[in-house]
C-alpha cells in the first residue's frame, strides 16, 4: 500500500481533535550538513526554511499555538563562529518573515534570557513582535537563549517577590515566560534523540512526547502531520486509570 500524501495526511488530521499547543526540538542541523560534507551553518540556513514551512502548516490545519526551541542558553557556548552565523539567521528570519506573519494572523512571542541577544537582533524581535501584536489566528513562541531551569529560578524569583514565601503552583505558573498560552499538549524533538535539554520543564509535566528520526532541516509538512496523528491515537490520562478516562460522564 502506497504511504499516503502530504494532503491526505493534513485531512486526517483535520478530522479528529488537535492538539493546542505543540512545541518541537529542532535538532540535527549539524548532522544535517555533516552527513553532506557542508559546513554546519548550512545546515542552520537549511533549518530555517523548514521553521517557514512547518509553520505554514501548523497554522493551515489550525494549532493554536506553536513553539519551536530556536537557540538554548547552553548553545552561547558554541564557537563565536556559528553563533555569529545563527544570530544573523534569526534577524534575517524576523525581518523576512513579518509580511508572512501579518497576512496569515500570526502572532509572535518569544521567551528566554532576550537581553542575551545582540541588539541587532532584539530590535527586530521587539519590531517584528509590535507589528504583529493584534493577531490572533495562532501564536508563534521563539525560545531564545532559552532554559528551562533558568525560567524555573526566574518564575521563583518572581512570585516569591509578589507573594513572599506562601506560594502554590499557581503562582509560580503565572509567573512562567510561558504564561498566557495554552497548555502544552506535544512535545516533538527531532533527528532520533531521546531528550527533553532542558526545555519547557514545567510545561511537560502532562505533555505527550513524540521522538522523530527526521533531522530538523528534512522535516516538513508530511512529518508534523504524522506527529500529531500519533498523538490523536494516544488517550490521555493525566494520572487517572484508562478505564477512568474511557468511562462516558453521566448526565
Amino acid at each position: 500500500m502506497a504511504d499516503p500524501t502530504v494532503e491526505q495526511l493534513e485531512a486526517r488530521v483535520r478530522a479528529r481533535p488537535l492538539p493546542r499547543h505543540v512545541a518541537i526540538i529542532m535538532d540535527g542541523n549539524g548532522r544535517w550538513a555533516e552527513n553532506r560534507g557542508l559546513p554546519r551553518v548550512a545546515g542552520h540556513r537549511e533549518g530555517s526554511e523548514a521553521v517557514r514551512a512547518v509553520t505554514r502548516a501548523a497554522r493551515r490545519v489550525g494549532l493554536e499555538a506553536l513553539t519551536l526551541y530556536a537557540f538554548s542558553s547552553e548553545n552561547w557556548a558554541r564557537p563565536d563562529e556559528e553563533v555569529g552565523a545563527l544570530m544573523q539567521l534569526l534577524a534575517d528570519y524576523l525581518e523576512s518573515e513579518r509580511a508572512e506573519m501579518m497576512q496569515n494572523g500570526i502572532r509572535l512571542n518569544a521567551i528566554g534570557e532576550l537581553d542575551r541577544l545582540p541588539d541587532f537582533v532584539r530590535e527586530r524581535l521587539d519590531a517584528a513582535r509590535a507589528e504583529t501584536a493584534a493577531n490572533d489566528r495562532m501564536v508563534l513562541t521563539l525560545a531564545l537563549s532559552y532554559g528551562g531551569r533558568q525560567e524555573l529560578v526566574h518564575a521563583a524569583r518572581a512570585a516569591a517577590a509578589a507573594r513572599g514565601t506562601a506560594l502554590d503552583a499557581e503562582d509560580l505558573e503565572a509567573a512562567l515566560w510561558t504564561r498566557g498560552l495554552p497548555e502544552l499538549d506535544l512535545l516533538v524533538r527531532t533527528s532520533g534523540e531521546r531528550r527533553i535539554s532542558n526545555f519547557l520543564l514545567w510545561q511537560c509535566a502532562y505533555a505527550e512526547l513524540y521522538f522523530s528520526e527526521v533531522l530538523w532541516p528534512d522535516f516538513r509538512d508530511a512529518a508534523l502531520f504524522e506527529a500529531i496523528a500519533d498523538f490523536q491515537r494516544r488517550q490521555r490520562r493525566f494520572g487517572l486509570t484508562g478505564a477512568q478516562v474511557a468511562r462516558p460522564e453521566r448526565g
